[in-house]
């Protein structure tokens, strides 16, 4: 994997739970009152009582209208991250990024040893010969920079992609719930107050888990086998320091 923090940008920006910009179609949708125009000869359907139905994902359960009076919560972010196609697709990626994270975690090691060299014998190099070696470092961590921002890079965009294909075929299922439960507004709790406005809430009135039973029944996706764990996007190889362009003490050159 590439680093050791996590979407927990996956979501957040959604993430990053994703940077993704997961969490503004759910509110939105749900907080919407008015249905689009449907044919007058069209008759409405009853919706189940409980479970939420397999609504279709092109997003026609985005136009039910909000009269419920209750209001929940969802972490989006934990949803998508714990359905069954949410593990197994993000396991996926990590492992399709381990061969470049084994390359950055090599040329970590190889800076490393070079800023070692340095400060063992800087004080018995020539001028000459610490400067190159300094600059030998400062060429390597320099590539070894961009190559881990374009890793991240990658890595994010990638996330963010499977995170926004989730939601599009969940968001509709959600609205289902939230209309068969009497909800007329579900707020995203993928990040804490102050950045999301839920100040504090309970788990009677959160349906994250409800959403991702159901969207694991929709999906028809199997539990993925073995441990799982949130993706992560930065900090798994540590960003070697910059050498010293001089060293601590000199001495004259003999």
């Amino acid at each position: 994997m590439i680093g050791n923090m996590m979407i927990n940008k996956f979501v957040r920006a959604a993430a990053v739970l994703l940077g993704l910009s997961l969490v503004a179609l759910v509110p939105v949708s749900v907080a919407q009152t008015e249905p689009a125009a449907a044919p007058a000869a069209a008759p409405a359907q009853a919706a189940p009582p409980d479970a939420p139905s397999a609504a279709p994902a092109n997003g026609a359960g985005l136009q039910l209208k909000a009269t419920g009076t209750k209001v929940g919560t969802i972490n989006i972010e934990q949803a998508i991250f714990a359905s069954n196609e949410g593990q197994r697709d993000f396991q996926a990626l990590s492992k399709k990024f381990e061969p470049k994270q084994n390359e950055l975690k090599s040329s970590s090691d190889e800076i490393d040893s070079l800023q070692k060299q340095l400060s063992a014998q800087q004080d018995k190099l020539n001028d000459e010969a610490r400067e190159k070696l300094v600059k030998q470092i400062e060429t390597k961590k320099k590539a070894f920079d961009r190559a881990q921002q374009d890793a991240q890079e990658d890595f994010q965009s990638q996330q963010g992609e499977i995170g926004n294909r989730i939601l599009t075929k969940m968001a509709p299922l959600i609205v289902q719930y939230a209309a068969n439960h009497d909800f007329g507004l579900i707020l995203d709790t993928s990040q804490q107050w102050p950045r999301s406005p839920v100040l504090w809430n309970g788990p009677a009135v959160d349906i994250t888990q409800p959403i991702v039973e159901a969207y694991n029944t929709q999906s028809g996706v199997a539990a993925p086998t073995g441990p799982t764990k949130k993706p992560t996007t930065t900090g798994a190889v540590t960003k070697p320091a910059a050498p010293a362009t001089k060293p601590a003490t000199t001495t004259p050159n003999k």
